[in-house]
């Protein structure tokens, strides 16, 4: 892998095997497995996907919902290892790929910075020092001592964002973050992901919204079902798929 590129996806494909009935609880599903009488079925979510993505450069990924973007962005964040394929990342990852994923509902939205700051690699002292900056970005002074699990999915998406966008990682990856809220918050978002890129930070964006897309990407991935259907350049990708 040449240094400008810093994700490098290798015939890359993912298999999950879906149990092919139902079950009444959980028990009964553990007796059958016990007596191998459980049936899978086997559903590839990716099949064969190759591309790369350069050093400060923003890719999109976009696709009708099943298509396997999601996917690819686990197995780019560590959290799916491929069944198939080689993947190799060079340099540390912010993923915002669940809203709350790392997240304790129980605990306050204060005690979720730290965290979910320390499950990114943060000590106690840079989390205290970039504190009222979250939470100043989030705007969620008043609700700082309250459970999250009184939050709405906006609020979380808003502490979350706010909290994997204090430093500049080598590659942030945002999964739908940005559909949840206000257009303004959306905006100031947006704002902060072109800043990070302008210093230096390599974005992978997954949105329903091909203006944003347009707006933050410079390449896209266009998967359908599984496959890797188009890559190349956002705008021109971001009018075929339009039109499709």
């Amino acid at each position: 892998m040449d240094s400008d590129t810093i994700v490098k996806v290798e015939h890359v494909s993912m298999k999950f095997n879906l149990s092919s009935e139902k079950f009444d609880s959980f028990k009964e599903y553990v007796i059958k497995s016990v007596k191998r009488q459980v049936s899978f079925d086997e559903f590839w979510a990716l099949k064969d996907v190759s591309f790369e993505v350069k050093r400060s450069e923003s890719l999109g990924l976009i696709g009708l919902n099943g298509s396997g973007k999601s996917t690819m962005l686990k197995v780019i964040a560590g959290v799916l290892k491929p069944t198939k394929g080689k993947l190799t990342v060079n340099g540390d990852i912010a993923p915002l790929i669940e809203l709350g994923a790392g997240f304790d509902m129980d605990l306050t939205a204060r005690e979720n910075v730290f965290l979910n700051g320390a499950l990114l690699g943060y000590n106690r002292a840079q989390m205290e020092e970039q504190y009222e900056n979250i939470v100043e970005f989030s705007e969620l002074s008043e609700f700082m001592n309250i459970p999250v699990k009184n939050f709405s999915s906006g609020m979380v998406s808003r502490l979350a964002f706010a909290i994997a966008t204090i430093g500049t990682p080598d590659i942030l990856i945002v999964d739908e973050v940005l559909s949840v809220g206000d257009f303004r918050f959306q905006e100031k978002c947006e704002a902060r992901i072109q800043r990070m890129r302008d210093n230096g930070t390599t974005i992978l964006f997954v949105s329903h919204s091909l203006e944003q897309v347009e707006s933050i990407c410079d390449r896209i991935v266009w998967l359908e079902k599984g496959h890797l259907k188009m890559f190349g350049d956002a705008e021109e990708i971001c009018k075929i798929y339009a039109e499709s």
